[in-house]
């Protein structure tokens, strides 16, 4: 037999090993936003230990969407949702129907960031309400377009 053809035959019967199959971060918002920026610096961190990981943008309705891809995907630990309070604590009291359970579809894994919020409104019309507070806001009859 010949070096070649008994080299290729070789070749022919070893099992060629598998890539692992990649990691999936959803960033349920588009790209270039902190979100992304973040999920892409913890793909880099983590590679090494976890193998391929690759960053996905799927914007849309809120974060819905990224959301929603997650929650259908296989239960097998591949896709992972760079979640946010939108996606998970706002959207389900802001939409009348979003397409996941966002306690039910998901189990959490560790908190990546910590992004302070701000509660804000016009000076003049939180004075003609009376509001200085938290509190008086809550207590305070909802302004309409006409107040």
């Amino acid at each position: 037999m010949k070096r070649r053809t008994l080299l290729a035959a070789a070749l022919a019967s070893t099992p060629v090993l598998a890539q692992p199959r990649p990691i999936r971060f959803i960033v349920p918002y588009p790209a270039g936003g902190a979100l992304d920026v973040m999920a892409r610096a913890l793909a880099e961190q983590v590679k090494i230990s976890l193998g391929p990981v690759v960053v996905e943008n799927r914007p849309g309705a809120g974060g819905n969407i990224g959301a929603d891809a997650v929650a259908k995907a296989a239960p097998d630990g591949m896709a992972i949702v760079m979640g946010a309070v939108a996606t998970h604590a706002i959207n389900p009291w802001l939409y009348s129907r979003i397409p996941y359970d966002a306690l039910r579809d998901f189990t959490p894994i560790t908190r990546v960031a910590q992004v302070p919020n701000v509660l804000v409104m016009n000076v003049d019309v939180a004075q003609r309400l009376g509001i200085g507070s938290v509190p008086d806001w809550c207590a305070s009859p909802r302004p309409t377009l006409a107040s």
